[in-house]
Formats: C-alpha cells, sequence, structure tokens
C-alpha cells in the first residue's frame, strides 16, 4: 500500500473514534426547579404546598381528610390533576367552622326573664315566687358548658376491635413504620375496627396495594392495606367487626394486613386503642 492510500486510512479511522468518543458524553441535565423552589413561599396554616411525588390521595391521608373532600374544597375537577408548588387546602373552608359556631351561641341568649322582671316591678312585689323563675333559666350556661367537654369525651374514648385475629409480626414505630403488621393466610377476614365511612376502596397509593380507608370522626380514621379483595366501595356507611376486605399481599412482601390509626392525619400507635 502506498503512503498516500495509508494517510487517508488513518485519517478515516481517525474521524470514526472522533465521532464515536462524542456520542458517548450525554447532554447536561439542568435542574430548573431548585431555583425556583427556593423561592417558594411556605403554606399557611390550613393550606398544603404540593411537592414532586405527591397525590391527592396521600395528602389527604397524612392530614386526615378524604380526598374528595379536599378536591370539593379546592374544586379540583379531576383529583389526579395536581402540580408542584400548588398550595391546597387541607382544612374545611372558614364559612363550615363559622356554621357550627353559630349553632352554639343562641342557647346562652334565649334569657327574656330579666327584662319582664324589669317592666313589671309591681308584679314581682306581690308575687315573690316569680323571683325565682329566672333561676332555671341560668342553667343553660351549664348545659352549653358540658358541650364541649362530651365532644372531647366522644374524641378521646374511641376503642378499635382488632380487625384480623392474626398475630401482630411488625409493631409501630412512629419514624419507620406507621402501623402494626398482622400476620395471617390469604383471604382471611379483614374487620372495620369501629363503625365509619369508606372514604377510600382501591390501589392508588403506592405502597398499600389494595387499601381501604375509613373515617370514623373529624378526628380519627383508620388504615388497612394489602388486602387481596376489597368487600366494600367508596362512600359505603361500615359497621364495627364488618368484614370489609380479605388478607393478602398485594405491594407486600408476604400475606399480612398493614393496619394504620390516624388521628389528625398523623399516625399513632393503634394498639393503645385496640380492645
Amino acid at each position: 500500500m502506498n503512503l498516500p492510500k495509508q494517510l487517508a486510512l488513518v485519517f478515516m479511522l481517525g474521524t470514526l473514534v472522533a465521532c464515536s468518543s462524542t456520542r458517548m458524553s450525554p447532554a447536561p441535565v439542568v435542574d430548573r426547579t431548585s431555583s425556583r423552589a427556593s423561592s417558594v413561599e411556605p403554606a399557611p396554616p390550613g393550606f398544603y404546598r404540593v411537592k414532586r411525588g405527591d397525590t391527592l390521595l396521600r395528602i389527604a391521608l397524612d392530614h386526615g381528610q378524604s380526598y374528595r373532600d379536599i378536591a370539593e374544597w379546592n374544586n379540583l375537577n379531576d383529583p389526579n390533576l395536581i402540580e408542584v408548588d400548588q398550595l391546597i387546602r387541607v382544612v374545611p373552608p372558614k364559612s363550615s367552622a363559622r356554621l357550627e359556631i353559630r349553632k352554639d351561641k343562641p342557647e346562652p341568649r334565649k334569657e327574656p326573664v330579666k327584662p319582664i322582671a324589669d317592666a313589671n316591678k309591681d308584679l314581682a312585689r306581690t308575687k315573690p315566687e316569680l323571683k325565682s323563675e329566672p333561676k332555671p333559666e341560668a342553667k343553660a350556661p351549664t348545659v352549653a358548658d358540658t358541650a364541649p367537654k362530651a365532644d372531647t369525651l366522644a374524641s378521646s374514648s374511641l376503642r378499635l376491635t382488632w380487625p384480623s385475629k392474626g398475630e401482630v409480626v411488625e409493631r409501630f414505630d412512629e419514624g419507620k413504620n406507621k402501623g402494626i403488621g398482622i400476620a395471617g393466610k390469604e383471604g382471611d377476614p379483614i374487620l372495620a375496627a369501629a363503625d365509619g365511612k369508606v372514604v377510600y376502596a382501591g390501589n392508588s397509593l403506592r405502597g398499600y396495594g389494595n387499601l381501604v380507608i375509613v373515617k370514623h370522626d373529624n378526628t380519627y380514621l383508620t388504615a388497612y392495606a394489602h388486602n387481596k379483595t376489597l368487600l366494600v366501595k367508596e362512600g359505603e356507611m361500615v359497621k364495627r367487626s364488618q368484614r370489609i376486605a380479605e388478607m393478602g399481599a398485594t405491594d407486600a412482601n408476604r400475606t399480612k394486613l398493614h393496619f394504620e390509626l390516624r388521628k389528625n392525619g398523623k399516625p399513632v400507635d393503634p394498639t393503645a386503642y385496640l380492645q
């Protein structure tokens, strides 16, 4: 092979090597969210700012609410469409709270006895027994005072029945495990721990498999995860010890029930409430 042909061959090989090395170096990735995230204001009380990877169902569970209620409070036509940095209301609007307050206040104000007594002093003098009439009216504030105590008692006296008869194989750990794990066999009955309303029945929440969430009042809800089959639907009212699912191993490494109790959205140890 003569010299010109050798030089041409060397030039072609060098060009191919250069091209192949250029293709192997990836284009740089620019994170355009880092600078924006630093300027985002914190969410005000009663609201939550959406983070990357959030779902409305996860937000609802973490705040002890129904995802349908949160969608309604925020006028979300599609609960699956939320955006990073979006501000989401996670407590009922103030208008509903004001209505509850107005219901409690009329009773103590119903004390028309004093104006009548002042306008009829002569009648009060001739009939002293009428002076005792205002005293029964004084009982109204006592009833009003006891009403909040009744609400507190109702929320603090929550008693749960065991949702499964199996052995507890995983204990509650606030930092690692948000509930308890109860072992069993596939198809074992899963029971509602208390009366309530089914606010979710599905498998959209990652890590929970086939999941049922029951809301018992404005404070507490329970979650039943990894089921094989769900026997209830959203919106259905359930009774204590009612069969709501069958045990399984969906999204889990073994057949078990993962059982959570949430108080105002915060996981608490359910064994303190189980009977």
